[in-house]
């Protein structure tokens, strides 16, 4: 059950994203929906491997680097969905690190809800 409310909670804050920043599209909630489970899929699959291969210059950029990471995960999910598009490279950075930002809300709020048992 916790999963599919964050899922939710999730495909939401993809919305709000399109909202407030305008590089970010997202044509209905079911699209918002299914680019939140691929985004889901890319950081869990794909995002481990690009840390490794790109560990020396996350180091050299004291971990900045990884914002790029995080911008690409959020640029290529946007490029193999339909009703999900990004204007560039720069939209796909300030659209993961308001996405992140929501996902930081979303699951202090699910550890608060769930943890009380």
């Amino acid at each position: 059950m916790k999963i599919v409310v964050r899922w939710l909670l999730l495909a939401a804050a993809l919305l709000l994203v399109a909202q407030i920043y305008p590089g970010v599209v997202v044509a209905s909630f079911g699209s918002a929906m299914i680019a939140a489970l691929v985004l889901g899929l890319f950081n869990t699959l794909l995002r481990p491997i690009l840390v490794l291969l790109t560990l020396p210059v996350t180091v050299l950029t004291l971990g900045l680097f990884l914002f790029v990471i995080n911008a690409l995960m959020f640029y290529f999910a946007a490029s193999v969905l339909q009703g999900f598009h990004v204007t560039g490279f720069g939209a796909a950075l300030i659209g993961s690190l308001l996405y992140s930002l929501c996902g930081l809300v979303i699951d202090a709020g699910m550890e608060r809800m769930f943890s009380r048992r």
